[in-house]
């Protein structure tokens, strides 16, 4: 039996002495964390809001197995919101859809959430009518034409059956109930209410496909407005996808269980309190860059070597070398050993011991002041 079928549905228990004690470490982490970046500027908070919206769009398309290009995801957000910033490219369409969705989500978090709006979503993850080569039911409710939705893994022959969802035929119903509960203002904390909105969602699956990302997307809003702050400064997807089968676990054992959801609200507000934590080394980064422009503020950079600098304090895979040098920028190598080299005699790059054939080359860490 799963959980949608048991007596009393949709009327969730939890444990309050544990999830209440929760709550309390989460709201001091959050307001912490804001605190923090009020006090750091409205650049550098417009930097850190762009980063944790990239990596929220991002994580949460990886978590499906679907690989997106962060610099469009990074370059739209930055062009919508209005924030100047380097190395911008031209995003597809598809990722301007996805961003759209996001932006509404979070720019717009006191907005009730409705059917229209939801199917609006689905819409900009699927503008072609398709996931992948198979066409798909777009911007509105599931119809179960090709038999119930069910999560599945495993061999063809030889498939595990992990969850089935309701079926389509109450799902208007079922979503109607789902968004007057959110819409409704009962005295009820959104922290926890984004908890309870994720695993409701989910365990609905009211659209063909995308019910993952929409769900995290109903996250972010009702996060938003818990923090009563459109911009965003910890990313929950990403904390997901460090925790993937953990997630799905307790998802499944979740929906086949009874009412009382204490075990997933544990597990998400611990998830939500390691995102907060892991955020703040996403700030400590934001600054060390801040600080080393403004360090060499003075200092004559061309558009290559302001490139690469900027994607080795952003994330840069691996180490750095002339031939990753020259790829990235789409330059010769003798181009870019000139380029490592000038940044050399600037003292901003130096050569890493044991580096091999290939020279390896890092950043020279700026003295305390």
């Amino acid at each position: 039996m799963y959980i949608y079928q048991r007596q009393g549905w949709p009327k969730f228990t939890w444990d309050s002495n544990l999830i209440e004690s929760k709550i309390g470490n989460v709201r001091n982490s959050q307001g912490r964390l804001v605190g923090k970046m009020n006090a750091v500027g409205f650049n550098l908070r417009n930097e850190a809001s762009l980063t944790t919206l990239t990596n929220e769009i991002v994580k949460s398309h990886e978590i499906e197995g679907e690989i997106l290009n962060t610099q469009e995801v990074r370059s739209s957000i930055a062009v919508r919101l209005g924030i100047e910033t380097v190395g911008l490219v031209q995003p597809s369409r598809s990722i301007d859809g996805i961003v759209e969705m996001m932006l509404d989500a979070t720019q717009n978090y006191n907005h009730p959430l409705t059917k229209d709006r939801l199917c609006g979503w689905h819409n900009c993850l699927f503008p072609t009518g398709r996931s992948g080569m198979y066409k798909i039911l777009v911007g509105n409710w599931r119809d179960d034409s090709l038999g119930p939705m069910r999560v599945i893994s495993g061999q063809m022959g030889k498939e595990k059956i992990h969850f089935q969802a309701p079926d389509a035929e109450i799902i208007e119903r079922e979503m109607n109930l789902f968004l007057e509960w959110i819409n409704s203002e009962e005295a009820m904390d959104s922290v926890i209410k984004a908890g309870i909105a994720h695993f409701w969602f989910i365990t609905l699956h009211p659209f063909d496909d995308g019910n993952g990302r929409i769900a995290r997307a109903i996250t972010e809003l009702l996060l938003c407005r818990s923090d009563n702050l459109s911009q965003r400064f910890y990313s929950m997807s990403s904390q997901i996808l460090r925790e993937r089968k953990g997630y799905y676990e307790i998802l499944e054992s979740s929906q086949k269980g009874k009412l009382d959801i204490t075990t997933w609200l544990n597990w998400f507000l611990n998830a939500l309190q390691n995102s907060i934590k892991l955020s703040e080394e996403t700030l400590d980064k934001i600054l060390t860059k801040h600080k080393f422009w403004n360090y060499h503020v003075q200092v004559d950079f061309n558009e290559r070597q302001k490139k690469v600098l900027n994607k080795l304090f952003d994330g840069f895979e691996g180490k750095l070398t002339s031939s990753k040098w020259a790829k990235l920028n789409k330059c010769s190598r003798f181009t870019a050993l000139r380029d490592i080299q000038d940044l050399e005699d600037k003292g901003i790059l130096k050569k890493m011991m044991g580096g091999g054939r290939n020279t390896n080359y890092e950043l020279i860490e700026l003295k305390n002041e």
